[in-house]
């Protein structure tokens, strides 16, 4: 019987370094495919995975005849395969499962767009969003990764950090603004993330889009470790600074709810790193 040769001199089953590659290429580009505000432009998804022009174009062909992708006019789009597929993950995950009621009933009681983010490294990534049934939308998408320094999911998430590791991730600053509002000073970035010490839940005001205020509160697991976290987001001009007041203890407990279903708890206490 022939004895197959791993030729690349790695272990059996490794991937050769020009594939491993090739691989993070695609992931890249879908990963740019899948920001928000497409379809985008193929210069634009090459600039953005750091691919060049050619090789993504190559790459999009792929994507496209594989259904991942769509293509009018010369730009893309996330295809009905993908979208599919990532239908199906939330569907099936443990997260979504629970979080998808807690969330459609926090969106009864506040009229306003609700949505579920996990913590994923150095961003928060929307798991999920329930927006109401008629009226504005507003731009969160399942899927999209937001900064943790200047979003009320992301000042949630840092809460439930221990002081090292929230330190690390907000640096020396001055952080990235987004609007006019955005903090950059990570010491200022602290203080409004105190406000989940003291209410459990913060309240952010116009710095990660104008004119949209949000209000989240964490999501912690069976360690007491936070996780994610659950907002309810809305224009400023009907999500008014008092009604936030308002509705910042209906967030807090649904986030205790879903904590409570992912078998979570108490929030560890920021610094705590036992």
């Amino acid at each position: 019987m022939a004895t197959a040769v791993n030729e690349s001199g790695g272990e059996p089953g490794e991937r050769p370094a020009e594939a491993r590659g090739a691989l993070d290429k695609a992931l890249a580009l879908l990963t740019a495919l899948a920001r928000p505000e497409g379809p985008h432009r193929l210069a634009e998804l090459a600039t953005a995975a750091q691919v060049p022009k050619p090789s993504a174009h190559r790459m999009l062909r792929t994507l496209v005849d594989s259904g991942f992708a769509t293509t009018t006019g010369g730009s893309y789009q996330v295809g009905p395969h993908l979208l599919g597929m990532a239908a199906a993950a939330l569907a099936s995950s443990r997260e979504g499962r629970f979080a998808r009621p807690v969330l459609t009933d926090l969106q009864r009681r506040t009229g306003h767009t609700v949505h579920y983010a996990l913590r994923s490294r150095d961003v928060a990534v929307q798991l999920d969003v329930v927006e109401p049934a008629s009226g504005y939308r507003l731009a969160v998408r399942a899927g999209d990764e937001v900064p943790l320094h200047c979003t009320a999911v992301g000042r949630a998430i840092l809460a439930g950090l221990p002081d090292r590791e929230a330190a690390t991730l907000l640096g020396a600053g001055p952080l990235p603004a987004r609007t006019a509002h955005t903090l950059t000073d990570p010491g200022a970035v602290r203080a409004a993330v105190a406000q989940v010490d003291a209410h459990g839940y913060v309240v952010e005001d116009e710095e990660y889009e104008p004119d949209v205020r949000s209000i989240a509160a964490p999501v912690v697991d069976g360690t007491g470790a936070v996780v994610g976290a659950v907002a309810v987001s809305g224009l400023t001009f009907v999500l008014s600074r008092d009604s936030a007041d308002v509705l910042g203890p209906l967030v807090r407990d649904a986030a205790a709810r879903l904590s409570a279903a992912l078998g979570g708890g108490r929030l560890r206490v920021v610094g705590e790193d036992g």
